[in-house]
């Protein structure tokens, strides 16, 4: 009878390895079960049983938790939330504005899209602010100055009373405290060069050009100072996720101010930020330069996934490894990596590669639809520096020893040396390496 209390279990092995009786099996040393059922486990090859142990066919919602843990639960995120607000409310309590006070005029050179909302943007920050838009075409000119409406990007968005615009240097430049360059970076040194004379050698440049110069491999921390002959020009680089569209929405939107200089990279982010503009701060003016630069080319391999109708798989593949692939070369040029996975890196390469209101990834997407690059670019009325800043950039990486297949892949297109189906057939075939 004692040996009846002691649990049981029966095994019934699969009938290639058994005799024609099962195996019965006592654990004396396993706890007695008084008064319940004999638990008989048969095991069988391919058929699974239900565990005794757990409970079977239960109404009750195992994740469901007890209202005094619901109640505990949401207690610590009401008191983190509480603490979060109370910094924040402390932090801008003692934030400085002296700068948007000083701040009487600010010149905006070039007349597109990216130039147009932040000139908006910075209209909008103060009524008594002057803003200058330093164009080149007549009508858009015109369209600024009668109807205050850039026609051309913008022709349903009013611009604030305060912008202006105009041809001439000399009267877009006097008196201005602060400069945003938005003239695309391979007609920069021209354009520069051919205003420099109207230049104060303290205006701070406020870069918004992202891309490479195509035969000097120079980024605009290096054409500014250059073009104007002042190794001493202020320069910082404003770059993250921001289409121009949204930001004249008034969209919430974050960006990243970079410079070597500390205090005047803290200047901008009192200039810009507001309400619906988030502005961090860097001293890595490298790594967020190349991050905008390369952003663009990677775009572009995106359209070309989506245009081939490669998959979901494929376009996250392809863009991880371009991720790597910037990361690698930024870092080699001295740029930090936690710059690369932050706003101007990982938050501009999502954006750029995902949305189709990118007008690199549009490329993209048409190349890799079968259309001819030229019949693109002829179509289009904004620049797609990705297109120009790719054969800089495997220049770049050569120069630096660094392979860059995906990027070298879109150089190559661009070139009309390889077909988009040619590549991805290439990039599949490459060698399967550890992941760096």
């Amino acid at each position: 009878m004692e040996a009846l209390l002691e649990p049981v279990f029966v095994f019934k092995l699969n009938p290639s390895f058994t005799t024609k009786n099962p195996c019965t099996v006592h654990f004396p040393n396993l706890p007695k079960i008084p008064s319940k059922p004999l638990v008989v486990a048969t095991c069988c090859a391919g058929t699974p049983s239900p565990s005794p142990l757990l409970p079977q066919d239960s109404d009750q919602n195992p994740l469901q938790l007890s209202p005094d843990r619901t109640r505990d639960r949401r207690k610590v995120v009401r008191i983190a939330w509480e603490k979060l607000v109370r910094w924040s409310r402390s932090w801008r309590s003692k934030a400085k504005t002296d700068v948007l006070e000083r701040t009487k005029k600010v010149v905006v050179l070039g007349g597109g899209s990216f130039g147009t909302a932040m000139a908006a943007h910075v209209a909008n920050r103060k009524a008594q602010m002057e803003v200058s838009m330093l164009v080149r075409d007549p009508a858009v000119c015109r369209s600024i100055n009668e109807n205050h409406f850039n026609y051309k990007y913008f022709p349903e968005h009013k611009l604030p009373e305060n912008v202006t615009a105009t041809s001439d240097a000399k009267t877009a430049l006097l008196g201005a405290d602060y400069c945003l360059h938005a003239v695309p970076v391979q007609f920069s040194t021209s354009f520069l060069e051919g205003i420099a004379e109207h230049v104060d050698p303290g205006l701070p440049f406020i870069s918004l050009s992202k891309g490479l110069e195509l035969n000097t491999l120079r980024m605009m921390s290096q054409i500014i100072p250059q073009a104007l002959k002042n190794p001493r020009q202020p320069f910082i680089a404003l770059s993250g996720p921001s289409f121009a569209l949204e930001l004249m929405n008034k969209l919430p939107t974050a960006m990243v101010v970079a410079s070597k200089d500390k205090k005047l990279a803290h200047a901008v982010q009192q200039l810009l930020s507001c309400s619906h503009l988030r502005i961090s701060t860097s001293r890595d003016v490298t790594g967020v330069e190349i991050a905008g630069a390369l952003k663009n080319v990677l775009a572009i391999a995106a359209g070309i996934v989506e245009g081939m109708n490669l998959g979901n798989n494929s376009m996250a593949a392809l863009v991880a490894q371009g991720c790597s692939e910037i990361r690698w070369l930024a870092t080699k040029m001295g740029g930090k990596p936690a710059t690369i996975t932050g706003l101007s890196g990982t938050g501009d390469i999502m954006l750029t590669c995902f949305v189709n209101l990118s007008r690199n990834k549009r490329v993209g997407v048409r190349l890799g639809s079968g259309e001819e690059l030229e019949d693109i670019l002829s179509s289009m009325n904004q620049v797609a520096e990705g297109v120009s800043t790719a054969g800089a950039v495997i220049a770049l990486a050569q120069k630096y020893n660094v392979k860059m297949p995906v990027l070298t892949a879109v150089a190559r297109i661009m070139d009309s040396e390889l077909t988009p189906k040619k590549a991805v057939l290439e990039l599949m075939s490459l060698p399967q390496v550890e992941e760096v």
